[in-house]
């Protein structure tokens, strides 16, 4: 990877987004800051980047859009030269029983969890210079099944199984695909609509006893894409403090 490194984080404007953008910021990196609605955060996000030194570009684009992502790629070539590294972090939750489940809930959640990480992937198998690492994410829902989750947690498990497809197409190039399966982790994404007693009961499902924070799963992101993290390659890692 050259000096001037340079990665696109989708959904960077909330939550563990903004943990991972600042964390490569503060690691050296160019951060492209991806939203799809308010640009207000996003800007902040920007804005705080640059007053500790680093660089920083906010970009709108809904990854469930092909053209918006072809655009989202294009404009950070022109801005920073290149992409080095993609975190495929964007992405909703809709929880249901499937027999109660919508079409819109299905419909929603496929296309930007589902479809938003492949046309990422797509542009990235294309475009990412020699050298280059993606990160995905995935949900340890996927190993714990809990209900209500059924289609979250099956866009999730088609999204393992891109990452470690894609390892196997970049033979030859020196790029790295992995994903992050956070458990419970203190965002408002996770908070919302649940009530202090589950919050509390989920926090506990752990031996460490407590929720992961945005700044615990940016640190595993951090290692990935980082030289530490070189050997590391088609895994899932499950950030979500022993719980499965």
């Amino acid at each position: 990877m050259s000096d001037n490194r340079v990665a696109i984080v989708t959904g960077a404007s909330r939550g563990i987004g903004v943990a991972i953008a600042e964390r490569l910021a503060k690691d050296g990196f160019s951060v492209v800051v991806n939203y799809s609605g308010n640009a207000e955060p996003a800007e902040a996000l920007v804005r705080a980047i640059a007053e500790k030194g680093g660089k920083a570009l906010p970009f709108k684009a809904d990854v469930s859009d092909t053209s918006a992502v072809r655009s989202l790629f294009d404009a950070t070539e022109a801005a920073f030269g290149g992409v080095d590294v993609l975190v495929n972090n964007a992405g909703i939750m809709m929880l249901a029983p499937m027999a109660d489940a919508s079409d819109e809930l299905f419909d929603r959640q496929i296309g930007v969890n589902l479809k938003g990480t492949f046309n990422t992937l797509r542009e990235a198998a294309k475009r990412l210079r020699n050298g280059g690492r993606v990160v995905n994410f995935s949900t340890s829902v996927v190993g714990l099944k809990l209900e209500n989750y059924g289609v979250y947690a099956a866009t999730k498990a088609a999204v393992e199984t891109l990452t470690a497809i894609l390892a196997k197409e970049m033979r030859g190039r020196n790029i790295t695909v992995n994903a992050v399966a956070p458990g419970p982790t203190a965002t408002d994404l996770f908070l919302n609509g649940k009530s202090d007693e589950l919050v509390a009961k989920m926090a506990k499902m752990n031996p460490l006893e407590r929720l992961g924070t945005p700044e615990d799963i940016a640190s595993a992101v951090s290692f990935l894409v980082g030289a530490d993290g070189a050997w590391i390659n088609g895994q899932v890692l499950r950030a979500n403090g022993g719980m499965i």
